[in-house]
């Protein structure tokens, strides 16, 4: 069920964005960048989105070639560059942000505020539990 829920997500968020020029996962990154509201880098977008840094890196350099992020100096790292949204990429990031909303709401429809709250905290508490997991294997 997760993994047919994921497929469905990823097709309906590549429908929503096709003709604006992203990816879902380009437009996960560019996400990341704008909730951060600063410049990351390629490492701590990976580590935020729960993703590998190396599919983050190809993302990023994608994004640079459309100009939709810049890298800027890191004053705390001479070779790991800061990836932040372009004036483009914001405004392509805030486009599929007014599609998403109507088509989440479409989707949602029927489900009450109590219902989605606790679908929340189910996932909250995996992803948790997953960190937890995986930090422990670690060790």
């Amino acid at each position: 069920m997760v993994f047919r829920l994921n497929g469905s997500l990823i097709d309906a968020g590549s429908r929503l964005v096709e003709d604006i020029g992203l990816t879902p996962a380009w437009w996960q990154v560019l996400g990341a960048l704008a909730l951060a509201r600063m410049p990351l880098t390629v490492p701590q977008i990976a580590r935020n989105m729960g993703l590998a840094r190396q599919s983050v890196q190809r993302v990023v350099d994608l994004l640079l070639e459309k100009e939709f992020v810049q890298l800027k100096d890191n004053p705390h790292h001479r070779r790991a560059k800061l990836v932040a949204l372009s004036g483009e990429g914001a405004r392509v990031f805030e486009q599929a942000q007014k599609r998403q909303r109507p088509w989440a709401e479409r989707i949602a429809a029927g489900l009450s505020r109590d219902r989605i709250e606790a679908a929340v905290a189910v996932l909250k508490h995996l992803d948790r539990s997953l960190a937890a997991e995986k930090e422990a294997s670690h060790d």
